[in-house]
């Protein structure tokens, strides 16, 4: 079986949307495009080189495929481009879809089932990037196996958020978590099951 892990960067409300960039994603007349770059600093980066470090296939949305596409492909002396352009990209769409990035396959129709059915085949782990609509079909099916969160200092007020309305309910457990020089918590969550209530009374 396959683990399917979001990495994602949030804000403290929960905004992810278009963090690298102010024409990144403007959908809902969002202005803040590019809020992580200032509190990007080389902890963040000696992260992020062990993350995508182990082998992996990307699991992505269209949006989200289409930003990375004409990017990452150019960036010849990338570490990160180098494991993104070898991985396997699949990508989900609602229609047809012209896949130019190299080793890349649609998804399409059931998704939930066509992703169920890639998760519990053999492969590497799948990593989830950005794709924040992609990441709700995700967690409405229970198919988020581990959330690797940069969360942010900072507050933006409206934007697409990680968790919406219409997700399942599940609980989750703090596997590591760390605080870089300029404030981000870096925190990785393992899912563990249902939620447990109970009472103080």
């Amino acid at each position: 079986m396959r683990k399917i892990v979001v990495l994602s960067f949030v804000s403290l409300d929960g905004v992810m949307q278009a963090p690298g960039g102010p024409n990144e994603d403007t959908a809902g007349g969002f202005k803040y495009g590019g809020w992580t770059v200032p509190y990007f600093d080389d902890e963040i980066g000696k992260i992020m080189d062990r993350q995508l470090s182990m082998p992996f296939d990307l699991l992505l949305g269209r949006k989200t495929y289409d930003i990375f596409a004409p990017y990452w492909p150019m960036q010849k002396d990338s570490s990160i481009a180098h494991v993104f352009n070898k991985a396997t990209k699949y990508v989900v769409s609602h229609g047809s879809a012209d896949l130019t990035w190299k080793n890349s396959e649609l998804i399409t129709g059931d998704v939930a089932a066509k992703i169920k059915k890639l998760k519990y085949g053999e492969g590497p782990m799948l990593q989830v990037h950005g794709s924040g609509n992609l990441i709700q079909t995700l967690l409405q099916n229970s198919l988020v196996d581990e959330l690797w969160l940069k969360i942010f200092p900072v507050i933006l007020g409206s934007g697409k958020r990680l968790f919406v309305d219409g997700i399942l309910p599940a609980a989750f457990k703090l596997t590591s978590s760390t605080v870089t020089p300029s404030g981000v918590i870096v925190a990785n969550y393992e899912r563990t099951g249902h939620v447990k209530t109970g009472t103080f009374a």
